[in-house]
């Protein structure tokens, strides 16, 4: 992999001066960093209870804000609902458990699998981070394809294990995750929860399994936190973090090494550089942009300092999707046996994007054209909350081992996402929520 981008972009920026700092500070920032992660986590598991709401806080009714212990999981037609998903329908095709099936990704991912004959299993908790009913939405979409989602956690081992005991999963795509960088800031305890512990709690499931499946999980571009080589490579420095989410990200990311080392399990993590499309989720930019546009309302626009560009390398939702399933496609099985490591085993890290940054501006730009509606545009410095001010993908590796190339730029696919986004809240009840 080189530093030179596979395709051209449109922002670049010089190499930091950091880059000739010495060894030792390189080795001191990186045990600051781990210090506090995992200091982070004996904090959560020892002094904190996992901020998930308690069902008698939650309205009886509305059974997408159930806790984890309120999950009604089993018996035969529960267990014949599992097996029927799951079931292999074409003569190549794997069985695949995916974590976060109601989120934006797991949705386009469990979709395209099962379209190509893949056996599908969802799992998700279907959270209140945003509203659940986008996921209820996506449940039903899954449904008319034949998938079934699991409503359950991955920090429930109990039942990841009951799941693993009625399919032979021979591979895993785990995208459940607490997402978001700025929410980190209300509800750190979320991130370790969901991001290291679900982690960790898959993984030791996944360890015992004989045979082990291959793994393919979703990292982030965040890990690459205040980096400003440019493009972003994987070879690149990652200890950083702008963010607690990043900060996670990364944790995932040493977990995923540790585990691969030890237990011979096969892991590929990918780095999603700035998702976006029809059935995304409502606290990315693109998306609050056009509900607030179309309501009349002003739209922040962070500029950087000395009024730099703030800039994104946005990547179509069904680039993504070529891009897990290319992943997926290439891994090779784990080397595990009872909980034991038999051989070397795959470990490996992908870029995901769109290697044509965009500024948010030009975003802008192109969503007042397509609503044809002027935005009102609030000037605003880049605060202190875990953004950054831009990232760029290097996808020379992805293209070499399973030819990814992403084929949607941001004007097309925008225009998609702004038919979906009309036609979802036609109705104008969805709009208001």
């Amino acid at each position: 992999m080189d530093s030179t981008p596979s395709t051209p972009g449109k922002f670049k920026m010089e190499k930091g001066s950091y880059f000739h700092r010495s060894r030792w500070h390189t080795s001191l920032a990186k045990l600051t960093f781990w210090s506090f992660v995992f200091l982070g986590i004996m904090f959560i598991f020892f002094f904190r209870t996992p901020s998930i709401p308690s069902p008698s806080s939650l309205p009886a009714a509305d059974p997408s804000r159930r806790s984890l212990r309120t999950y009604n999981n089993g018996g035969v037609a529960w267990e014949k609902r599992v097996r029927s998903s799951a079931r292999i329908r074409s003569p190549n095709g794997v069985s695949v458990l995916v974590t976060g099936a109601a989120g934006f990704v797991g949705t386009h991912v469990s979709a395209a699998l099962k379209r190509r004959g893949d056996g599908v299993l969802g799992l998700d908790n279907f959270n209140n981070y945003y509203d659940p009913s986008l996921k209820r939405a996506r449940q039903a979409l899954l449904e008319r394809t034949g998938v079934f989602i699991v409503e359950g956690d991955i920090n429930d081992v109990e039942l990841v294990k009951k799941l693993f005991k009625i399919v032979t999963f021979t591979h895993v795509i785990h995208l459940a995750a607490q997402a978001g960088v700025r929410y980190a800031m209300e509800n750190p305890g979320s991130y370790v929860h969901s991001n290291i512990a679900g982690f960790v709690n898959l993984l030791e499931v996944c360890k015992s399994i004989n045979p082990q499946p291959a793994i393919v999980w979703a990292s982030s571009s965040s890990v690459y936190g205040l980096n400003t080589k440019v493009p972003f490579s994987e070879r690149d420095r990652t200890d950083q973090p702008a963010s607690l989410y990043a900060a996670t990200k990364k944790a995932g990311e040493e977990i995923a090494h540790t585990y691969n080392h030890i237990y011979g399990l096969s892991l590929t993590g990918l780095r999603f550089f700035t998702v976006y499309g029809p059935w995304g989720r409502p606290d990315m930019a693109y998306f609050f942009f056009t509900r607030d546009i179309l309501k009349g309302k002003s739209i922040p626009i962070f500029e950087a300092a000395n009024h730099g560009t703030v800039a994104r390398d946005f990547t179509y939702i069904d680039d993504i999707v070529r891009g897990c399933l290319g992943a997926l496609d290439t891994v090779e099985k784990s080397t595990g046996s009872g909980g034991k490591k038999t051989g070397p085993a795959q470990l490996r890290v992908f870029n995901l994007g769109n290697t044509s940054p965009v500024p948010v501006s030009e975003l802008v730009n192109i969503l007042e054209r397509l609503l044809k509606v002027k935005a009102e545009r609030n000037i605003m410095k880049l605060p202190r909350n875990g953004d950054v001010q831009f990232t760029h993908a290097n996808i020379s590796y992805a293209q070499t081992e399973f030819g990814y190339k992403p084929k949607t730029d941001l004007q097309s696919g925008l225009k998609k996402f702004v038919q979906w986004y009309i036609n979802y809240y036609s109705d104008g009840k969805k709009a208001n929520q």
